[in-house]
């Protein structure tokens, strides 16, 4: 017979294929116990969620599934299924990830952190402040995980001007054995054992920047979408999330978390330490001419650089104030509702594919002699779609079918009636136990699919608590982003860990406090500025429920509340 443990090796080798075939005889009996249509959605959604979480499925053919099961299970028709794949949410993400190809393309990113880190200087807590606030501004545009992989390379190279080879560090870290040699390396020791620290410091910053960095814009990260795709799919009528109210809202609660966020990885591995020390010194200065020499060799900004910059901030600005809710945006100009966020973001990527790269010279057409070289535009369509992950925008398409089918099938009403019990939760406690709950969740889940599973979960309970909706969807997609504690809870963690420095129990020491700064930073925000911008404590029209069970329930809910009022 076989020995338990080679079985049980036997298991873990094959567990993929295993929960592959086990999950949907094991939601089965779902399909008898809940109502027929309702409880057939709920059969797919948990197969997806349970997919999604084990990766038994990479996550884009996991996205795919509604499209072979909604309409064969009679939930949705395929026509109305398969355009959820592209809505307009998915070109605003497209656009976004095109014009981030554009900025690396031409090494726009490099430019930027290395001039960051000039200004911020070489001491420990300030160059781990200038790989923050890098990393968190270029995510913003980038995805998180290009920032932190090309972020990281340029800590490297600095940390190990600063101090040395890390092998050497490590040796020096290690306790000798002779009693005569100890007394001369305790000291040796010490430093290398604070070198140690700081440059764990740098290398766990740089991820948790990325990931908070990427909640300040729509088109930041995944989840952000989501929200707005599914707003749209649930609450026809809310226009309130856009590109630039988006800003507004994220763009202080990112800054507020990163300055939190930084005093806490800096108080955590020494780079708060000043001491003076003459070595200290003369390595920081090797630093400096680390980056100087850096920056140097980029050489002076070429046409094509200052073209994409130029496109850039267009980009940013155009998008910022189409319609920014506070002041008139320049969407006035064109006919209400006509012109959204995909519409000026692709705009703008289409101008990348013809403007010139060189600078164009009129001399060029009388001079016989100059080259006739064909002409470059700022980005060629094989390079977009070389960095395109196709696969996120499946995911995002998923989600959103996904969510159609839970509307459509009324899974999202009959989930809604069984939260009922948590009506008695005041709400401002309910957003923070939301924000917990998802930023544990999604340590062991992908973000998107996070998200995608439990957005429409808290937009029933809203509805059913009769608090608006936003109250509890922006921390819970804002919450999905905050994923610090394991290297396997986002790509940019991983890569972090990849480079072998770090331990998983530094995440997890690391990232437990970034968490609870997360949670308690959302809470603030949701409960001050969003709560005016967004106007927060009221049930607003748009949140009507569309069918008359769920209004006989919403005016229930009005009674008592008047009467306990």
């Amino acid at each position: 017979a076989m020995d338990p443990q080679k079985f049980s090796r036997k298991l873990w080798s094959a567990r993929k294929q295993l929960i592959l075939m086990l999950a949907p005889l094991l939601l089965l009996p779902l399909l008898f116990v809940v109502p027929p249509k309702e409880g057939k959605c709920l059969y797919v959604v948990l197969l997806m969620a349970v997919y999604w979480c084990t990766e038994a499925l990479p996550l884009a053919v996991t996205a795919m599934l509604p499209v072979c099961l909604f309409p064969t299970m009679g939930i949705l028709p395929s026509k109305k299924v398969c355009p959820q794949y592209f809505l307009e949410t998915n070109f605003l993400f497209l656009s976004g990830l095109v014009m981030a190809s554009a900025i690396e393309e031409w090494g726009l990113h490099r430019r930027i952190a290395l001039k960051v880190l000039k200004i911020v200087g070489v001491k420990p807590a300030w160059l781990i402040l200038g790989m923050m606030i890098t990393s968190s501004f270029l995510s913003m545009w980038l995805s998180n995980t290009a920032t932190t992989a090309m972020m990281l390379p340029i800590a490297n190279a600095i940390l190990e001007s600063l101090f040395g080879n890390l092998e050497t560090l490590k040796e020096n870290c290690k306790d000798k054995s002779d009693p005569e040699e100890q007394k001369n390396l305790k000291e040796v020791r010490k430093e290398a054992e604070y070198q140690m620290k700081v440059w764990k410091g740098f290398l766990i910053s740089i991820p948790y920047a990325a990931s908070i960095g990427g909640t300040a814009t729509l088109t930041g990260t995944a989840p952000n979408l989501i929200l707005v795709g599914q707003l749209k799919s649930y609450f026809p009528e809310c226009d309130l999330i856009n590109f630039g109210s988006w800003f507004v809202f994220a763009f202080p609660l990112m800054l507020l978390f990163l300055i939190l966020g930084w005093i806490w990885i800096a108080f955590l591995y020494g780079g708060l330490n000043t001491r003076k020390h003459d070595e200290r010194e003369a390595a920081e200065a090797k630093a400096k001419a680390v980056i100087d020499e850096d920056y140097k060799k980029l050489g002076p900004i070429k046409f094509a650089e200052g073209s994409i910059t130029f496109f850039f901030i267009m980009f940013a600005i155009l998008l910022f104030t189409r319609d920014p809710k506070f002041v008139t945006g320049w969407s006035v100009f064109f006919t209400k509702g006509y012109v959204s966020d995909a519409v000026t973001g692709v705009i703008i990527i289409s101008i990348l594919f013809f403007f010139p790269s060189q600078c164009p010279s009129l001399c060029w057409w009388f001079d016989s002699r100059a080259s006739n070289t064909p002409y470059v535009p700022l980005l060629s369509w094989r390079k977009a779609q070389e960095c395109v992950p196709w696969n996120i925008i499946l995911l995002l398409g998923g989600g959103f079918a996904m969510a159609k089918g839970c509307e459509e099938s009324g899974l999202a009403v009959w989930i809604g009636n069984h939260l009922q019990p948590l009506a008695q939760v005041p709400p401002a406690v309910a957003v923070i136990l939301i924000t917990a709950f998802i930023a544990c969740f999604t340590e062991f889940a992908s973000n998107t699919a996070t998200i995608i599973i439990f957005l429409p979960v808290i937009a029933e309970l809203a509805i059913r608590v009769n608090v608006n909706p936003l109250y509890f969807m922006i921390p819970a997609t804002t919450g999905c982003s905050y994923a610090f504690m394991l290297p396997v809870s986002t790509p940019p963690n991983s890569i972090a860990f990849a480079s072998g420095h770090l331990m998983v129990k530094d995440m997890v020491k690391t990232g437990f406090v970034m968490n609870i700064l997360g949670i308690l930073c959302v809470s603030l925000a949701m409960n001050t500025w969003g709560l005016h911008m967004f106007s927060l404590h009221t049930y607003p029209d748009w949140a009507r429920p569309l069918n008359a069970s769920s209004a006989t329930v919403a005016t229930h809910a009005m009674a008592t509340m008047n009467m306990t009022g």
